[in-house]
């Protein structure tokens, strides 16, 4: 069928869009020698997983142990999870994941989740690699950079942990703008990381992991020699909050990486003439982050805002603009691409206006 015609609200994928977007990633971390890691807390889909590891990547990275309990089901290796874990459930969780894939690895940030792990570790008669997450100034989870070569000392102790590297994140810079002054704050960022990777390689051979960088960052970081692996994670879909800013190549990052991932929503109400009602509302589109897009060609010049938790409401940037009818279909680029996509079950998949395909959303849900 026509995506079109789908029954509304719903995403859709433009398989086009999508595999030009992971070849060029895949291709930029290439150029610049580093391997690919990409997270899955975007796109939470196992099947757009497995593509990112077809295009090349290493492995696949999940912020829960539930994402990457479904990811590691779904047959994929290589995956590391990037949440700290702190209860003795969440452990004994990752811990028996780990009897089914032994490549899989986690982050830790203090001393009494290392304790917690060795403990679990040993009576399971196993072992398992982990990063030190460093805080780099997002001050959510990590270390700060002063603290790292202690609790890594705590890593070389136990007994079932083997210290594979560092992890940092600097979520606080991905949505600067100006592209000059997210450049000079994510090296600035990283670059602490990257003192602390060095001086822990000169204390354990067996370091040699050094994950992070995001979808904004992913131009400037690839010039950050220590960094060994890329944790991009929005890029196969984009959203409005990242096209927003600036790239190094382009005006635009839209440019370079085009929103594949799109929402369809219909007319639901027209008796005003200020403004129609559409079906998709707080319970379809997240709210943070950028501002929808209306990209269906006709209705560019008008506007989407939220109007309740069931309905969005569509009125004319400038009053000569047409208004769509009652039961038309608008496409917009969504506000954030994560927690929209966590509201859906489905992936339409397209290639040009046509429907090809379904992937299912298994990861939708997945907090714990």
């Amino acid at each position: 069928m026509e995506k079109f015609e789908l029954d509304t609200p719903c995403i859709v994928l433009d398989l086009d869009i999508l595999e030009e977007n992971l070849r060029r990633m895949q291709a930029g971390a290439r150029a610049a020698g580093k391997n690919l890691r990409p997270h899955a807390k975007s796109h939470k889909c196992s099947t757009l997983a497995k593509k990112q590891l077809e295009h090349g990547a290493i492995g696949i990275c999940a912020a829960k142990v539930s994402e990457a309990e479904v990811l590691v089901n779904n047959g994929l290796q290589g995956v590391l999870v990037t949440g700290p874990v702190a209860s003795e459930k969440k452990a004994a969780r990752l811990i028996k994941l780990l009897g089914t894939s032994p490549a899989l690895m986690t982050v830790v940030d203090n001393a009494q989740s290392i304790e917690l792990l060795d403990r679990l570790l040993a009576a399971a008669g196993l072992g398992m690699d982990v990063l030190v997450d460093i805080d780099v100034g997002l001050r959510r989870t990590g270390v700060p950079p002063a603290g790292a070569l202690e609790l890594a000392d705590r890593v070389l102790e136990s007994r079932h942990l083997r210290l594979k590297g560092i992890q940092a994140y600097a979520g606080q810079v991905q949505h600067i703008q100006g592209y000059g002054d997210r450049k000079t704050a994510s090296l600035e960022c990283m670059s602490r990381a990257a003192e602390v990777f060095r001086q822990l390689q000169a204390k354990a051979a067996s370091c040699t992991i050094f994950s992070g960088a995001g979808t904004g960052t992913c131009e400037i970081d690839l010039a950050i020699a220590a960094l060994t692996e890329l944790q991009v994670g929005s890029y196969p879909l984009m959203d409005a909050e990242y096209l927003a800013i600036e790239s190094a190549r382009h005006p635009a990052l839209a440019d370079f990486f085009p929103a594949a991932l799109t929402l369809l929503t219909t007319v639901v109400s027209a008796s005003q003439d200020t403004h129609v009602t559409v079906d998709a509302g707080l319970k379809a589109l997240y709210r943070d982050g950028g501002h929808p897009q209306v990209v269906t060609a006709k209705h560019r010049a008008l506007r989407y805002d939220w109007f309740g938790d069931e309905y969005g409401r569509l009125s004319a940037k400038d009053s000569t603009a047409p208004l769509p009818r009652l039961g038309e279909v608008v496409e917009l680029v969504v506000s954030h691409c994560d927690p929209t996509v966590n509201q859906f079950d489905t992936y339409y998949v397209t290639r040009g206006c046509r429907v090809i395909d379904q992937w299912p959303i298994d990861m939708r849900g997945q907090s714990q």
